[in-house]
């Protein structure tokens, strides 16, 4: 099996909902989101993806999020912003994004694995969902 791992960060501001603490207040983050992806066979370069392509793909999520209230993204609307449910939305948007990068036959062999979000150096939830990830 061979893996790659791509970053990406953002800065975005969030609340907690029933919550608390500090965090119940407002207050930002300088996110660092790891994807990682994998495959039992490498393409025709010796790749599971080109590193480019997936930052790429990663970089038009979070650009979303970037400088942004993240408590008023719609998806969050009904939800907490906490860093695990953050991590289950960029994983089910970044895993459609390759599904429709990588065509039919490719997205069958390339897995999206996990997705980690970092809101400080010491500090990460990821997200895993086998169902999501073909």
């Amino acid at each position: 099996m061979f893996e790659v791992k791509a970053i990406v960060t953002f800065s975005a501001a969030h609340y907690l909902k029933k919550y608390k603490g500090k965090c119940e207040s407002l207050h930002g983050h300088n996110w660092r989101v790891e994807a990682k992806v994998s495959s039992k066979k490498l393409d025709y370069r010796g790749m599971v993806i080109d590193f480019k392509d997936l930052k790429s793909l990663l970089r038009e999520i979070t650009s979303e999020l970037d400088h942004k209230l993240l408590n008023d993204i719609p998806y969050f609307s009904k939800q907490n912003t906490t860093s695990e449910l953050i991590a289950r939305y960029i994983f089910r948007e970044l895993s459609a994004k390759l599904r429709k990068f990588l065509g039919a036959k490719k997205s069958k062999t390339v897995r999206l694995e996990e997705i980690a979000v970092w809101e400080q150096d010491n500090s990460c939830a990821v997200y895993r969902d086998t169902d999501d990830c073909r």
